[in-house]
C-alpha cells in the first residue's frame, strides 16, 4: 500500500498538481449531517443540484462501487496582480481560462497513468464536475483545513487553489487529515459586505456575493444586496483577501493558463452594460465567466452602475 501511495503521488506531481494527499474512501457521515443542515436551512439558495444526488455526495461508493481510496488533489492559480481604480472586478480563479478545462486535460493524464499501473483498477475523476464534497475530501487527505469562509487554506500556499479528486478501488496508505488553524480570527467573517458568513463555517448561499453574480438566474440582484457588491461582476475574492494565511502565502502560480488576461483586468461596468451577446462570447471564450451567462453578465454590471 505505502508503494502504491508513493507511485500516485509523484504521477500526480508529475502530471502539474502542486498538492496530493490521499484518504480512505468512506461514507462521510458528519459531513452529511451538516449538509442536510444546510441545505435544511436555504443556504443552497436556488443550487438545487446540491439536493439531487442519490448520496453520491456524501459516499462515493455510491459513485464507484468497491471504492477504498480518494485522492485529493490541489492547483495553484495565485498570481499576484491589482486592477485599476473603478474597474469592474472579477474573481482571481476566472482571471485566465476555464479551470474546468485545464485540470481536466492534467486529470486525464493523471488518470492514464495510474491505469497503466494499475491494470483492471478504476479511476474515477472530477474537478468541480460531479457530486463530491471536494473541500471534506481535501482536509481528511491533508491537504488544507476548511476555513471559517468555507475554503480550503493549506499552511503554504493559502486558499487560491483549484481542488480536483479521483475515486479508486485501489487500497492506499492514507494521509492524517488537515488541522484547524484558524484559531480566533475572523477577519472573512467581517469583511464580507453581505454578511454571507453567518456563523463560522457556515455560508448563506443567498447572501453571498459569488452566488449572486454567478449561479444565480434572477433577472436582478435582490434589494438591500445590490448596492453592497462593492465593484465584484462575477464572483468576490474579499474573504480570501482578507485572510491572514493568503497574505504569508502568496506563491505565483507556474501555469500560463491561469494567469490574467489583460481585458480581465481593465473592465468597466458601462461597457459590460453595451456588450453584444457576440462580444460576450469572443471576449470570455474558454472563461469561467461564460458560467454567468451573458444576461447574468449584463445584470450584475448594471447593478454595479445603479448602485453608485
Amino acid at each position: 500500500m505505502e508503494g502504491n501511495s508513493k507511485f500516485m503521488k509523484q504521477a500526480a506531481i508529475e502530471a502539474g498538481f502542486d498538492l496530493v494527499g490521499i484518504t480512505g474512501a468512506v461514507p462521510l457521515k458528519e459531513e452529511s449531517e451538516r449538509l442536510n443542515e444546510w441545505i435544511r436551512r436555504g443556504y443552497h439558495a436556488t443550487m438545487y443540484w446540491m439536493t439531487n444526488d442519490g448520496g453520491k455526495r456524501t459516499d462515493p461508493g455510491r459513485i464507484l462501487p468497491g471504492a477504498r481510496s480518494v485522492i485529493s488533489l490541489g492547483r495553484n492559480y495565485y498570481f499576484p496582480a491589482g486592477y485599476p481604480a473603478g474597474s469592474a472586478k472579477i474573481s482571481r480563479y476566472a482571471w485566465g481560462d476555464d479551470y474546468h478545462i485545464v485540470i481536466a486535460e492534467m486529470l486525464k493524464r493523471y488518470a492514464a497513468k495510474l491505469e497503466a499501473k494499475f491494470p483492471g483498477h478504476k479511476f474515477i475523476y472530477y474537478c468541480d464536475t460531479g457530486p463530491v464534497m471536494d473541500k471534506v475530501w481535501a482536509q481528511r487527505a491533508g491537504l488544507g483545513w476548511i476555513g471559517k469562509h468555507t475554503n480550503v487554506i493549506n499552511q503554504r500556499n493559502g486558499s487560491w487553489m483549484f481542488l480536483a479528486e479521483v475515486i479508486t478501488d485501489v487500497e492506499c496508505e492514507y494521509d492524517e487529515p488537515a488541522v484547524d488553524h484558524c484559531g480566533s480570527c475572523r477577519a472573512c467573517i467581517d469583511a464580507c459586505p453581505t454578511q454571507a458568513i453567518v456563523e463560522p463555517y457556515v455560508l448563506d448561499g443567498n447572501k453571498c456575493i459569488s452566488f449572486l453574480t454567478i449561479e444565480n438566474r434572477d433577472p436582478e440582484i435582490p434589494d438591500g444586496l445590490a448596492s453592497k457588491l462593492e465593484g465584484w461582476v462575477f464572483g468576490c475574492d474579499i474573504c480570501q483577501d482578507v485572510c491572514p494565511w493568503n497574505e504569508k502565502s502568496q506563491t505565483a502560480t507556474e501555469d500560463p493558463a491561469f494567469r490574467p488576461r489583460e481585458e480581465n483586468l481593465n473592465l468597466k461596468a458601462e461597457d459590460i452594460h453595451l456588450m453584444t451577446r457576440e462580444e460576450f462570447s469572443t471576449r470570455f471564450r474558454k472563461s469561467p465567466v461564460k458560467r454567468a451567462k451573458f444576461e447574468g453578465f449584463r445584470r450584475n454590471a448594471s447593478a454595479l452602475v445603479h448602485s453608485r
